[in-house]
């Protein structure tokens, strides 16, 4: 049976109950991905913005998660499932983090990003993130450099 794909999305808050489909997004996405706890330890902290969009089910597509002290701001991870992607949804999820940043009077939010992923540079770049540096050998599956990206929230 082929079911139909699904174009209806919103965001919320998450909530520990994604936290399985959270980490099996993030197995499919990355290489070195995050474990469950690792969601779920990011869910108990006060510092954390934890943003899904779901699908008309409520089962989280992607997800965005924004660490933040004192004035600054990281985009720790985000990430959109197979299924979802090309629907703008991680445009949503961090237009939307970026938003809550400027809200909080953060002033800048940083994030590493792999030099080969054209796709997710050209999203920040979209966003007035700007290099500002590089981090050797950061990722390790496969090996890379991360390019260490800023937004300022000045534009």
């Amino acid at each position: 049976m082929t079911h139909a794909p699904i174009r209806a999305y919103t965001m919320r808050d998450a909530r520990t109950t994604d936290v399985g489909t959270l980490a099996a997004i993030e197995i499919e996405a990355f290489s070195d991905p995050w474990s469950a706890s690792a969601f779920m330890e990011v869910l108990r902290m006060s510092s954390a913005r934890a943003t899904v969009m779901v699908d008309n089910r409520d089962v989280p597509v992607a997800y965005c998660v924004l660490l933040t002290a004192a004035d600054q701001g990281e985009i720790a991870n985000l990430a959109v499932a197979n299924r979802a992607q090309r629907h703008g949804l991680a445009t949503k999820l961090l237009a939307d983090a970026l938003a809550f940043a400027k809200m909080r009077l953060i002033v800048s939010v940083f994030l590493e990003v792999r030099e080969s992923n054209a796709s997710a540079r050209a999203l920040y770049r979209s966003k007035d993130f700007r290099e500002i540096g590089r981090r050797k050998g950061y990722y390790q599956r496969p090996p890379e450099d991360a390019l260490v990206l800023q937004w300022t929230g000045t534009t």
